[in-house]
């Protein structure tokens, strides 16, 4: 059979005009003139350029620029709300939030903090420190204003300050481990003796700091408004952020544990003893959240895991579940131990451990300098750490002679202080993974019953006293002491098919 007709416009035909099934028909490359037929012209090539012409580049301000969308959050519509089941009365752990200032702003500036050679602030902890040394030594600079701190970059106030950049010099004394070698009054209350006092008075003791203070935005309180009405603006995110900021900025004041917006108070009733050294902590989780009533205040329960506080070896002990210190493994314990933070007995200072020494106490020596040396004798003599803190501190060492002494030093400089005299601080966080008979254990300790565990948040509400937190206050936000009411419903036991009948899963 031939494929094509005559006139090259057969029904099937692989050129074909009008073929159903031609790969070049009617929606083919072609369409309709085929390959070969009359087919419409081509259009005339650009014209040619010549070589001597050199092409324009429009300037930039003739160039308008893109209008950018506004991402515009539209709630999703529904159809209505469920009827079936029993109505009954709800408490929620939320709080409502009534708000009084909307007309105001919140101004968000950039902080940039640095040493006073111009090296930028590496370690988290210092950054509030600092800043609430700018606001209590140029409060008068600052037009008077409170401001919440985010602990990092940064800061916001209701209202402007009186300048778009601001910079002051602030001096801070060194931290702890810096100020006193371990040489303080053996006296067992921490006070120093006139040595330590002639330390404390050296100018190398201090440090100063830069801190810059910048203008970056400004969020307009009225956002705020919206959520009170259950609606969700542009800026609503932004001025809630500014609201919880406030929040963790109480919580550092009263000494807690900050975990994102989780805080955990150092209360020992609020601890539960997991095994391996290793402690739950019970705390509280609390931010503002917009719903369709309007704003409320969320309060939940929250635990994070901590080291045990105390004795360094009672911890060791514990976490290798060894029967004594002479029992440790060293290698491990200067890996858990490293960068934990202890306080010093008697003289009660905090250092930061860096690491463990390589000989035992009594073996392990330093240079101390000899103040009744005479002319011509040497002024620095060898002893070993056992032998300072014996005889020349009048320390009674118990069993540390011969264990390792914990190195709160510098690598070039370190600085040996006796197993037996350090404690560990509280709410130090334990970011490792949990064996499954801890988290077994967490879980048991961790369950509430519902009465007990109103009863934790509203002791949460009522201890944290938002009402007198000066930046709250300034926003005229207020928060009900009383859990909000909901309605809720019990819908009946659904109904499954069991060979040819029906029956309830709960048997009626």
């Amino acid at each position: 059979m031939d494929l094509f007709e005559p006139d090259g416009n057969g029904a099937n035909g692989v050129n074909g005009a009008n073929g159903a099934n031609g790969v070049n028909g009617a929606d083919g490359v072609n369409e309709a003139d085929g390959v070969n037929g009359a087919g419409h012209a081509l259009p005339p090539p650009p014209p040619v350029i010549p070589p001597d012409v050199v092409p324009l580049r429009p300037e930039a301000d003739s160039i308008p620029e893109p209008v950018k969308k506004k991402n515009v959050r539209v709630p999703i519509a529904r159809r209505g709300l469920g009827t079936k089941g029993t109505k009954i009365p709800l408490v929620t752990n939320h709080f409502k939030v009534n708000v009084t200032n909307i007309d105001g702003y919140f101004f968000h500036y950039s902080v940039s903090v640095s040493y006073e050679d111009g090296r930028p602030l590496d370690g988290k902890g210092a950054g509030r420190r600092i800043i609430d040394r700018v606001h209590e030594t140029y409060h008068s600079e600052l037009g008077g204003k409170d401001f919440a701190y985010d602990g990092e970059k940064s800061l916001f106030t209701v209202g402007s300050l009186p300048r778009n950049k601001l910079e002051f010099a602030v001096v801070l004394e060194d931290m702890p481990s810096n100020r006193n070698n371990g040489n303080a009054s053996p006296d067992g209350h921490g006070s120093p003796n006139e040595n330590d006092r002639k330390r404390l008075r050296r100018p190398n003791r201090s440090k100063t700091f830069n801190v810059e203070i910048s203008y970056a935005a400004k969020i307009p309180m009225k956002a705020i408004g919206d959520a009170l009405r259950g609606q969700e603006s542009e800026n609503s995110q932004e001025a809630l952020r500014v609201l919880d900021i406030i929040l963790r900025q109480h919580a550092s004041k009263q000494g807690c544990l900050l975990v994102r917006q989780s805080f955990f108070h150092n209360d020992p009733k609020n601890f539960a003893d997991v095994g391996g050294g290793v402690l739950g902590c019970r705390g509280f989780h609390s931010s503002f959240r917009t719903t369709q009533g309007g704003l409320s205040l969320n309060i939940d329960v929250s635990t994070t895991m901590i080291i045990q506080p105390g004795p360094v070896v009672d911890f060791l002990i514990a976490n290798q579940n060894v029967r004594d210190p002479f029992s440790l493994d060293w290698m491990k314990a200067k890996r858990t131990l490293k960068n934990l933070r202890v306080k010093t007995s008697p003289s009660n200072l905090e250092y930061k451990i860096t690491g463990l020494s390589e000989k035992p106490c009594r073996e392990q020596t330093f240079t101390l300098r000899n103040k009744h040396a005479k002319d011509g004798e040497d002024g620095e003599i060898e002893v070993t750490v056992y032998d300072y803190f014996v005889n020349h501190r009048n320390i009674q060492l118990r069993y540390s002679a011969d264990l390792p002494c914990i190195n709160v030093g510098k690598p070039k400089r370190p600085t040996y202080i006796p197993l037996e005299l350090c404690s560990l601080v509280s709410l130090q966080r334990y970011t490792k993974a949990l064996s499954t008979l801890q988290r077994a254990s967490l879980v048991e300790k961790s369950r509430q019953k519902p009465q007990e565990r109103m009863s934790v948040l509203s002791n949460a509400l009522k201890i944290n006293n938002y009402d007198a937190e000066p930046m709250l206050r300034s926003c005229g936000v207020s928060i009900s002491s009383g859990f909000t009411q909901v309605e809720g419903r019990v819908l009946p036991a659904p109904r499954v098919r069991a060979m040819f009948s029906f029956m309830s899963l709960y048997g009626c």
